[in-house]
């Protein structure tokens, strides 16, 4: 009992120490793809980005933004052509987690404190 008590303040800062792998730089650029559900219905939006632009396309409509960089995995994109007021509000884009083909981000209209979350995976 008294090596298990020995072995508990170890194994916590083993756990508290692990950091989640953000190599965000590998997806500045490229191919890629979100998926996500609307009242049950799945639905697909396929976007390509570079340094500057993120070109969208979501149920045969393409959109362009705008991006400005804050970091390696932050990010706020604007739209270069909003058709409304909604549109017009810039939206603040931070990858969590990385994986190999995929990431996890939060999105929030700036100045928002209701954040989403979702995971885009990259297809090229």
């Amino acid at each position: 009992m008294k090596k298990l008590l020995l072995y508990i303040p170890v194994l916590c800062l083993l756990v508290s120490c692990y950091n989640q792998e953000r190599k965000c730089k590998d997806f500045k650029t490229g191919k890629f793809k979100f998926e996500y559900e609307i009242d049950g219905e799945k639905k697909v939006t396929y976007f390509e980005r570079n340094d500057e632009i993120e070109v969208e396309t979501f149920e045969g409509k393409t959109d362009t933004a705008s991006i400005r960089w804050i970091n390696d995995c932050e990010y706020v994109l604007e739209k270069i052509h909003p058709k409304n007021m909604q549109e017009k509000k810039a939206v603040h884009m931070k990858i969590l987690t990385t994986k190999k083909d995929s990431y996890t981000f939060e999105f929030s209209i700036v100045g928002d404190s209701n954040k989403q979350k979702g995971i885009v995976t990259k297809i090229n």
